[in-house]
């Protein structure tokens, strides 16, 4: 089969690998339709994990239940399903109590597990097959066919984590919200924020299509390039937000954009803030990172404004997503006709066309805001991309 495979930083090739086997009774192959390219997959591209070479990359996956192994009750072959990044066993502590994003099985000395990133001993889904373990646990099943593939897609990733972000910040309806970082997955939160009923929502960025995107969709955008965002949020505003979202993470920038600044974002948030309010914090901060630009931030620890924090009593939350938290719910929303996330794609490729992909998304260039992977070819969903505002139905 074909599939996208990490050598290097800045390097992904596409190549034969075998078709994955049932390695145990508990797993499914997957025919993969469509998958995506994901931020987090920059910070791999870029050399910013530990993840070594020979990686098949890819966490946001979606196919065809190909090949079932016997031990499996729930899906079978010709099933159409999505699947969480996160892998998860769904019977440790941790699943049971649905953190499954932190699941003690699935990864030898660590609290979770990942298709294509390096975390775990899992293979990602650029490429035109999957395995797939504890399927029934972690296989959402979707409707047949190929509806709202673009939509369906990002239930394995960015959709419930954007709406993870959300909640982490402790939102209420009528909230009034500030998202920092205008890429997928803080458009997500944006979106999510206005689907619960946000009273308004400023996004932060230095992108001029993605504050587009942000505006389409009836949110304030704020261009950090121009001035100091908070400054801008709290004058327009007329006094500091509820809520924060950090959707960015340890590779935040300084104002001009040429400075690496891993608690600018955090530091934000804390001022932005009103007293008691809450920040929620999505975005990637990494225990271990090979690119810091100082041996501090290499292992993870950067300055945060801790007393700010406590004087002003806020609440925190953060970490990855834990998928299967939301995923159905999600996925019922957009069968309804409720939520329409797939606005946020912008490009549609094949399987050979991956490593350009992820060079012109790692450039920012305009039109790989996100990318969508057809790894078998012969679908064209082109159709379903919209600039529209979705979310008012």
């Amino acid at each position: 089969m074909k599939a996208a495979v990490y050598v290097e930083p800045y390097k992904i090739v596409v190549e034969e690998r075998p078709v994955p086997k049932i390695q145990h009774p508990c797993d499914v192959i997957m025919k993969v339709t469509t998958t995506a390219i994901c931020g987090s997959d920059l910070h791999l591209y870029e050399g910013r994990t530990p993840a070594g070479g020979g990686l098949i990359v890819g966490h946001e996956n979606l196919g065809i239940v190909e090949e079932v192994g016997d031990g499996v009750a729930m899906l079978k072959k010709g099933d159409r399903i999505v699947v969480p990044f996160n892998v998860s066993c769904g019977h440790c502590r941790n699943c049971n109590v649905g953190r499954t994003g932190y699941c003690t099985e699935v990864t030898e000395g660590y609290a979770g597990g990942a298709y294509g990133l390096g975390i775990g001993p899992y293979d990602g889904g650029q490429a035109q097959y999957l395995r797939v373990p504890w399927a029934d646990f972690n296989a959402l099943v979707l409707p047949p066919g190929r509806e709202n593939e673009n939509d369906f897609v990002l239930l394995s990733d960015i959709f419930p984590t954007g709406w993870h972000g959300l909640s982490l910040s402790g939102f209420q309806p009528g909230d009034s919200v500030a998202v920092w970082g205008a890429g997928p997955v803080g458009l997500m939160a944006a979106y999510s924020a206005l689907l619960r009923g946000a009273s308004s929502v400023y996004v932060v960025d230095r992108v001029p299509d993605r504050l587009a995107k942000a505006k389409e969709l009836g949110c304030i955008p704020i261009d950090f390039s121009t001035g100091d965002a908070v400054d801008q949020i709290i004058a327009q505003h007329g006094g500091m937000v509820d809520r924060a979202i950090d959707c960015v993470g340890y590779q935040a920038v300084s104002q001009d954009g040429r400075t690496e600044k891993p608690n600018a974002i955090i530091d934000s948030l804390c001022r932005v803030v009103r007293p008691c309010g809450g920040l929620g914090i999505p975005g990637v901060y990494m225990a271990f990172d090979p690119g810091a630009k100082d041996e501090s931030a290499s292992k993870g620890n950067i300055l945060v404004p801790f007393g700010l924090m406590f004087g002003k009593g806020l609440t925190l939350g953060t970490g990855p997503c834990n998928v299967k938290q939301y995923n159905a719910q999600l996925r019922d929303l957009i069968i309804s006709g409720r939520a329409r996330p797939g606005f946020v794609i912008s490009k549609t490729v094949e399987i050979d066309d991956t490593p350009d992909a992820y060079e012109k998304f790692t450039k920012r260039v305009e039109g790989y805001t996100k990318v969508i992977i057809h790894p078998n070819g012969g679908f064209d969903c082109t159709k379903q991309l919209t600039m529209n505002s979705p979310h008012r139905q």
